[in-house]
């Protein structure tokens, strides 16, 4: 992987028609990159994101081979990043934010590449059940995520801003795959599926269901509450029509999922699939929905600090006037 890469900077260095390695000439047609995507746990958001980015990229620029790759998500994503077994990974805002302000660790040194989309929090129910808040879900079993996914880092602080712990308040249940959670709400095996994002498989699912769905979010005073004590938590809306049978836009709060890739990504690389990327916004916008968020202007506007958006991303941004 980290060979390949190398070959990639020196291609993009040499002329457009030959790259040097070994002392031997070779065509940049004809280097194969493999650049390595981190994703999650099948049935997730993520792995569905990554299939579309990886296959709008690749048909962009042919010289790219962006390969997805299960993980078991956020918290296993961030160690193989900084070790380099992954080039790319998708990673939820919480452990970014965990991992970036050094919370329990070290702070990372890794960078963003790109922000892809929000993440408004809530569970779902199935439509007949008779839970309609949160305080309603207080000792009843809630799955909260694949384990190792930044879903139960969300829960765990919306929670805390009202008050409420998910392992001591709640039965709470942590998947093996994201996709295992329709079906535990659909057959009772849990009260609610706790997820984010618009367009999130596992939403769909429950609400695409004969039982169908009814969404709980924190309320507006809940909201205050929540961004009092976590104020990186951002109110975000989940537009009607996002979800079956949805009529109603919903309010909630969270945060920005990233692509983040390992510090020593070369600026060049990062630079090239920055351009190749925001040159294809549109296609992915086509490709999924909640892809439609993957702008320059939103990864400007979601990052904490502009100094952890990757140098050679930044470089592209200056130019086409997204950055000063």
């Amino acid at each position: 992987m980290r060979f390949a890469m190398i070959l990639l900077g020196a291609a993009l260095l040499a002329s457009p028609a030959a790259g040097q390695t070994g002392g031997t000439a070779i065509p940049t047609t004809t280097i194969s990159l493999t650049i390595s995507l981190g994703t999650a746990t099948p049935g997730g958001g993520f792995p569905l994101y990554g299939n579309a980015f990886a296959g709008v990229m690749n048909a962009a620029d042919p010289q790219l081979s962006i390969a997805p790759r299960n993980t078991k998500g956020s918290n296993e994503n961030i160690p193989l990043l900084e070790k380099g077994e992954l080039d790319l990974a998708l990673v939820a805002g919480e452990p970014a934010y965990e991992a970036f302000a050094g919370i329990g660790r070290a702070p990372v040194r890794l960078k963003i590449l790109t922000a892809i989309y929000s993440n408004p929090g809530m569970f779902v129910v199935r439509a007949d059940s008779p839970y309609r808040t949160i305080r309603d879900l207080v000792g009843q079993p809630v799955a909260f995520g694949a384990k190792g996914s930044g879903l139960p880092i969300l829960a765990r602080y919306v929670l805390d801003g009202l008050g409420l712990k998910q392992d001591d308040d709640f039965r709470a249940v942590y998947l093996d795959r994201a996709g295992d959670g329709p079906a535990m709400v659909e057959d009772g095996r849990v009260a609610a599926l706790w997820g984010a994002g618009i367009g999130w498989p596992g939403f769909a699912a429950v609400a695409s269901s004969a039982s169908g769905a009814r969404f709980i979010a924190p309320s507006a005073e809940e909201i205050t509450r929540i961004r009092a004590r976590h104020a990186f938590l951002k109110p975000l809306t989940v537009p009607a029509g996002s979800y079956p049978n949805q009529t109603a836009p919903i309010a909630s709060l969270g945060s920005w999922s990233f692509v983040l890739t390992r510090e020593d990504l070369p600026d060049d690389v990062a630079y090239r699939l920055a351009k190749t990327l925001h040159g294809v916004e549109a296609t992915l916008c086509r490709k999924l929905a909640q892809a439609c968020e993957t702008t320059a202007a939103n990864t400007v506007a979601a990052t904490p600090k502009a100094e952890l958006i990757h140098p050679g991303v930044m470089k592209y941004l200056r130019e086409i006037g997204v950055v000063k």
